[in-house]
């Protein structure tokens, strides 16, 4: 015997019916709050300020990597992934996320002593690949050395310069 939706079963007086109960509405599709993130002005790699927040991101996904070998992941699978942080944290549009992917990997390769002929060469797999069989230990180290290297290597922002100072309260002569 089936019962028909809203309805019990009830020994003593058979089928009965209950009223339906309110489902909720679905909720609606969540809207990001604030703006959108800025991508480049332009061509991306023409634009200055938006490479210096790739190198940025770059390092955000270092520290990423860093804390997910020490949490047991390895190299690539630390890094796998990673990318999808630096749109949240850095408010930089979700596409340019795995640029600084392959920026992290690059400089992880290079902290190992290997130069990469290209960022997306084959240098990079068979490095990723050798170094991924390491002992931890040393794939850490090889990550703080990256980070390391990338941190002296990201040139600092200027400074705003300085509020131009108020002027000084002109004195009004006196008339006699």
């Amino acid at each position: 015997m089936t019962v028909p939706p809203g309805g019990s079963l009830s020994p003593a007086r058979g089928l009965s019916r209950r009223p339906a109960v309110p489902q909720p509405e679905p909720a609606a599709p969540a809207v990001p709050e604030g703006p959108a993130p800025a991508g480049p002005e332009g061509y991306w790699l023409t634009d200055t300020a938006f490479s210096g927040r790739l190198r940025e991101a770059a390092l955000v996904v270092l520290d990423v990597v860093e804390g997910m070998l020490n949490d047991g992941y390895t190299l690539t699978q630390a890094l796998d992934g990673s990318h999808q942080f630096v749109a949240d944290l850095l408010h930089l549009p979700a596409a340019y996320g795995i640029l600084a992917e392959a920026e992290a990997a690059a400089l992880i390769v290079e902290a190992a002593g290997q130069r990469p002929d290209r960022p997306f060469g084959p240098a990079i797999a068979t490095a990723l690949v050798a170094l991924d069989q390491l002992p931890a230990e040393t794939q850490q180290t090889l990550v703080r050395a990256a980070m390391r290297k990338a941190t002296l290597a990201t040139p600092r922002r200027a400074p705003s310069p300085p509020a131009p100072a108020s002027p000084a309260p002109s004195l009004a002569r006196r008339t006699r």
